[in-house]
């Protein structure tokens, strides 16, 4: 039996019949399309819409990249089981693709993008927004997602679209290869018909696999851990995208050994945990680095070992440290060569445990009290940062986490991705359950923040979600606050000014950069940017894209506007300057160093001190081998 639809028709069928499975739990993988239309795709996917609206949800954007995120966002909230399609018309809509994209991509999340294409049949040629490549006939601008995309395809024959079709569902799935996949649908065979075959339109299950471990790695790995003196594990975003966390609670509480965690990491065990040791890295804490330094072996669950976790390859200075990395992608889990231990992060460490209790093993009692009480004392310099002595003063960006951090409950979701608040958060915010901390560190990427709280609050609309936003990320990407009005998606804003790229800012005068051109001030008669701040009414803008406002101007003032926000059940924002300008933030100084390339020759004192400072970080730099 055959059923006649255009291509898009039939793409709209086919996404709708797909589901994933793991653990017996059964959901679907595609539940809603996002779109932006233009010629490209008006007349068919945007038609194939309409007429399959009861089967695949839609929804309105007002940018393409924002529509990325917010299936992002949705993605990971749904723990890489489902996502959101994403629609775009050919030329500008599909390169603004490109970012979110890479984020996807970077981050692991899976994402299917359908940009329009030019004609494949070449009959008007070229077209309007047509990239034309003199030496290459079939490029369009659609080939920028290739270096982006785990799949990508372009569907010029309406019997192509059977094998491209399966082929991406089978990346979206894929624990080790998902990330975003694209199919490029060239505007004229999206409305070509054809005769299907009804099979391609029934229900298909995408079983989510968790792999084991090999035994021979798996004797290996209990071997090096019994050996170990000062074990500590490193956390990372696959504890979290394999629902890991209560494995890894076992093993932590059975071995004794601490747990420190990467952004994506973070909150793979709630902060009160007593292995729970906090963030490491760059951004992390000092009970974790110094741990991190004194380590004899590192147990990555799940972690690609970013150069914000490895110092730049300086944090890691035990004599004779090893690596023992459990991972699902042998790409990971062979990273600083160490011994890999390739299965999925639940599985693999709960076999680890298994064989570790049956040995009796547990870490010294003296190990346990020296990471238990730097525990305490970091604790204490969290509360002195968050403490408000004075509740009518002007906050500071720490105070401000503070006042967050006292309303919030394990239920509340926060999000960020850029600026000076990942750094902050990551030392001083307090996760108190597997998914409250929301952080896009893999490509940290600016505008991301409110719509993947969109998607985060579409996946889980019993929870509040807050976006926490600076002023630069704000005025990146604010256009979706017009999905959430319109959509009614009660999401909550926390937009702090500190007028400009405050982060980049403090970066920038630590390598002899002197804040060049990162802060948004009026410029002065040398022509520099260092006049009064630029007049610019954020919390008004909100305000004109149809979101509720809340101003604070003190502590006192801040405290009772989150606790008003998050009662509301309408889009709320909450508007708060912080202290100063020109301050970064005041929590504790970053706890290991950083890369960031220092001029080797200059002519100015703060780049000759700069470079001075960088060189001897430099010189501690390790290569594991």
């Amino acid at each position: 039996m055959t059923i006649r639809l255009t291509v898009a028709q039939a793409l709209v069928r086919f996404l709708a019949a797909q589901y994933t499975e793991r653990d017996g739990v059964r959901q679907r993988l595609i539940s809603a399309t996002w779109g932006i239309f233009g010629h490209g795709n008006v007349a068919g996917l945007g038609q194939a819409l309409i007429e399959y609206g009861d089967d695949m949800p839609f929804h309105q954007g007002r940018n393409e990249q924002s529509m990325v995120h917010a299936a992002v966002g949705y993605a990971r909230q749904s723990n890489r089981l489902s996502t959101h399609a994403v629609t775009t018309s050919i030329g500008p809509g599909a390169t603004n693709l490109v970012t979110g994209a890479a984020l996807a991509t970077v981050n692991h999340l899976p994402v299917l993008l359908l940009p329009g294409d030019i004609f494949a049949t070449r009959v008007a040629d070229p077209v309007l927004q047509q990239l034309e490549v003199p030496y290459a006939g079939d490029v369009s601008v659609n080939d920028s997602l290739r270096p982006v995309s785990k799949y990508f395809d372009r569907v010029t024959r309406p019997e192509a679209l059977i094998p491209a079709a399966l082929q991406a569902m089978r990346v979206l799935t894929d624990p080790v290869e998902t990330g975003a996949v694209t199919l490029a649908m060239p505007q004229d065979v999206q409305a070509e018909a054809y005769d299907w075959p009804e099979e391609f339109f029934a229900e298909r299950t995408w079983v989510v696999r968790r792999p084991g471990a090999d035994p021979t790695e798996l004797a290996e790995a209990v071997r090096v851990i019994r050996a170990a003196r000062r074990p500590l594990v490193v956390a990372g975003g696959g504890v979290h995208h394999s629902r890991a966390e209560e494995a890894l609670a076992e093993f932590a509480e059975v071995t004794g050994i601490p747990v420190s965690s990467t952004q994506a990491g973070k909150g793979s065990l709630p902060y009160d945990h007593p292995q729970d040791v906090g963030g490491v890295g760059h951004t992390g804490t000092a009970t974790a680095d110094e741990l991190a330094r004194t380590a004899d072996l590192i147990i990555g669950v799940g972690t690609r070992y970013t150069d914000f976790t490895t110092a730049s390859h300086t944090l890691f200075q035990g004599q004779g440290v090893r690596f023992l990395n459990l991972n699902i992608a042998a790409y990971d889990g062979h990273k600083l060569a160490g011994q890999p231990l390739i299965a999925d992060a639940s599985s693999g460490l709960a076999e680890l445990t298994a064989a570790l209790r049956t040995h009796g093993h547990r870490v010294a009692d003296a190990y346990v009290t020296e990471y238990t009480e730097d525990k305490e004392r970091w604790e204490q310099r969290v509360d002195a940062c968050y403490e408000a002595e004075e509740p009518d003063a002007r906050p500071t960006q720490p105070q401000v986490l503070g006042a967050l951090d006292a309303l919030a409950d394990e239920s509340d979701v926060i999000i960020n991705a850029a600026g000076s608040l990942p750094g902050d958060l990551h030392k001083l915010w307090r996760a108190r359950s597997r998914d409250q901390y929301h952080l896009e560190y893999g490509y940290s990427c600016m505008g991301y923040e409110i719509p993947a709280a969109i998607g985060v609050k579409m996946a889980a609309p019993e929870r509040n979600v807050w976006a926490l936003v600076g002023d630069g990320t704000y005025l990146m990407m604010p256009t979706e606050i017009v999905t959430a009005v319109q959509e009614g998606i009660a999401i909550k804003i926390l937009l702090v000014q500190n007028h400009g790229y405050a982060s980049i800012g403090g970066l920038s005068e630590s390598v002899g950069g002197e804040r060049f051109g990162t802060a948004y001030r009026f410029t002065s008669q040398d022509g520099t940017f260092t006049g009064a701040p630029l007049p610019v009414d954020l919390a008004a803008n909100v305000a004109s894209l149809g979101m509720r406002v809340l101003r604070a101007k003190t502590v006192r003032e801040l405290r009772e506007a989150l606790a008003e926000a998050r009662a509301a059940d309408t889009p709320t924002c909450v508007y708060v300057e912080t202290e100063t300008a020109d301050t970064v933030s005041g929590p504790p100084p970053a706890q290991a160093w950083w890369d960031v390339p220092v001029a080797e020759t200059a002519t100015r004192s703060s780049a000759v001190k700069a470079r001075e400072l960088y060189e001897r970080h430099v010189s501690t730099r390790r290569r594991h081998l």
